[in-house]
C-alpha cells in the first residue's frame, strides 16, 4: 500500500489529508461530506416506510432524527419533496424511488439519500436540488431522463446552489440527461458562493450525457474516480474562479473533458486516462492540489470495472 501524505492546500486552508492508493469502499462516506462534523442523516431516529406521494412529504417533514425508507416507486406530481435536517432517505431494495417528481434540500443539514431511482421531474424541479445546506450525502442512487426533449425540459439531474457546503456525491449512476449537475446556480451570486460550494464526486459513472459533469462556479470541487462515457458537449467545467482537482478519472468519448479558460476557473488534472478523448489544451492551472481530508484513491485503470460493477441503485440495498 502505497501512502501519499498531502500538505495543507492554500485554498481549502483546512487539514492535511492523504490520499491511500487501494480499493476505496462501496460502503461508506468519503469526501467533503465528512468535514464540518460529518454527515449521519437520521441515525439513532425513527423509522417510517412510505409508498405514497403523501406519506413521503409527511415523513421527511421535521428536524428530529428519522429514517424515511422508500418502497417501491413513487410517483411525483412535478413539484418538490422538502427533505429536513437530520435526516436519511433510503430506497428500499433494487427499484424504489421517485419519478416525475424531485428531493429538495433547503436550508437544511445533515441529509443523506442512498439507493433511490430517481427520473424525469419536468423543469424547474431537479432531481436532486441542495441549496443554502450543508453536509449532505448523496449515493449509490441511479438518475436518469431522456434525451428525447429538448434540453430545457427536465432541469438538472443533482444541482448544488445558494452557498450550500460540505456536500458529497458518491458511487451514483447519471445516464440520458442534459444539464446534468449544477454548482452554483448564477453568475451573479459569487457573495452567497464564495467560500462554499465545497463539493467531492467521486465514483460516479456518467453515461450517455451531455455536460455539466459538473459544471462548477465560484467554489472547490474534488472529481476523483469517476467514469465519464459518451458525453456529447462537456465534462467538468471549471468557472468563475472555481478550484477543482480531477484525478484518476477515466474519460471515454468525452468532448470537452476539463474547461477552464472560456469561463475562468482553474484545474489541477492527473492521472486521468483517456479513451477517444483529447484533453483540453488551454487548461488554466489551479491551486488545489491536495483535498482536505483522508480518502482512498483507486488506480485510474481499475476505475471502469470498478464504477460499472458497484454505482447506482440496487448495489447497497436496504
Amino acid at each position: 500500500m502505497l501512502v501519499f501524505q498531502f500538505a495543507i492546500s492554500l485554498l481549502a486552508g483546512l487539514a492535511s489529508a492523504a490520499s491511500v492508493k487501494r480499493a476505496a469502499p462501496v460502503d461508506g462516506i468519503a469526501g467533503f461530506a465528512t468535514q464540518n462534523g460529518g454527515t449521519t442523516g437520521g441515525a439513532g431516529g425513527s423509522t417510517t416506510t412510505v409508498t405514497t406521494l403523501a406519506a413521503l412529504r409527511a415523513a421527511v417533514a421535521g428536524t428530529s432524527p428519522k429514517i424515511v425508507k422508500i418502497s417501491g416507486i413513487i410517483t411525483g406530481d412535478g413539484e418538490v419533496v422538502d427533505v429536513e435536517s437530520n435526516t436519511s432517505v433510503l430506497g428500499v431494495g433494487s427499484n424504489s424511488g421517485l419519478t416525475g417528481g424531485g428531493l429538495r434540500v433547503k436550508k437544511s443539514s445533515n441529509v443523506i439519500i442512498r439507493n433511490l431511482r430517481l427520473s424525469k421531474s419536468p423543469a424547474p424541479t431537479d432531481l436532486v436540488g441542495i441549496q443554502e445546506s450543508t453536509n449532505v450525502w448523496v449515493d449509490h442512487n441511479t438518475f436518469s431522463s431522456d434525451l428525447d426533449h429538448s434540453k430545457d425540459y427536465y432541469d438538472g439531474a443533482f444541482d448544488v446552489s445558494h452557498g450550500s457546503d460540505f456536500i458529497t456525491a458518491s458511487w451514483n449512476v447519471f445516464t440520458n440527461h442534459y444539464k446534468t449537475s449544477l454548482v452554483g446556480h448564477s453568475d451573479k451570486n459569487s457573495a452567497e458562493d464564495t467560500g462554499h460550494l465545497r463539493v467531492t464526486y467521486h465514483h460516479n459513472y456518467f453515461l450517455n450525457v451531455n455536460s455539466r459533469l459538473p459544471s462548477l462556479r465560484f467554489g472547490t470541487g474534488h472529481i476523483y474516480n469517476n467514469y465519464y462515457k459518451t458525453v456529447a458537449t462537456s465534462g467538468v467545467d471549471s468557472r468563475l474562479g472555481a478550484q477543482v482537482l480531477v484525478e484518476s478519472n477515466v474519460f471515454d468519448s468525452v468532448t470537452s473533458p476539463i474547461a477552464t479558460k472560456l469561463h475562468g476557473g482553474y484545474a489541477v488534472q492527473r492521472d486521468n486516462i483517456l479513451i477517444n478523448t483529447t484533453m483540453n489544451t488551454d487548461l488554466v492551472a489551479g491551486t488545489l492540489s491536495t483535498a482536505p481530508y483522508s480518502y482512498s484513491l483507486d488506480a485510474a485503470n481499475t476505475v471502469v470495472a470498478t464504477v460499472t460493477k458497484s454505482a447506482g441503485a440496487g448495489i447497497v440495498t436496504f
